[in-house]
């Protein structure tokens, strides 16, 4: 079989058994499931879940987070692995996504992927999402 042949089965297969898969990390817009993916490295989907609501809370969409100090986004993520390069990488994010894309998370691989703490991982999640 060739490998073409092989990867649309695969694919079928897998469209069949999860038409539409569930994702585990809340969020409420592009933004927020960005940040919750970047916070999810290195820790779990749960503990992302239990301190993400009151990072969202305060700042839900670029413009928000980069009124945050690093320490403010580091104090509520303390709990989360690599706390202090994730809020760093989180809160000079926000201001890329203002500064290059209107504030609006790109939907291609190559800008997710300059956007710091965002990796190939990352920008594959969010991708596939």
């Amino acid at each position: 079989m060739k490998l073409s042949k092989k990867i649309d089965f695969i694919t079928g297969v897998l469209d069949r058994l999860y038409p539409n898969p569930q994702i585990p990390l809340s969020h409420s817009n592009n933004f927020t499931f960005l940040v919750a993916v970047m916070l999810s490295a290195q820790s779990t989907d749960k503990k992302v879940n239990e301190i993400t609501p009151s990072l969202f809370l305060k700042a839900d969409c670029p413009e928000d987070m980069v009124k945050l100090s690093v320490e403010e986004i580091r104090n509520i993520i303390r709990e989360i692995g690599l706390a202090p390069t994730k809020a760093k990488n989180i809160r000079k994010m926000s201001e890329l996504l203002i500064a290059r894309h209107n504030g609006l998370v790109p939907s291609s691989f190559a800008c997710l992927e300059d956007l710091p703490g965002v990796g190939h991982k990352t920008a594959s999640v969010i991708m596939s999402q």
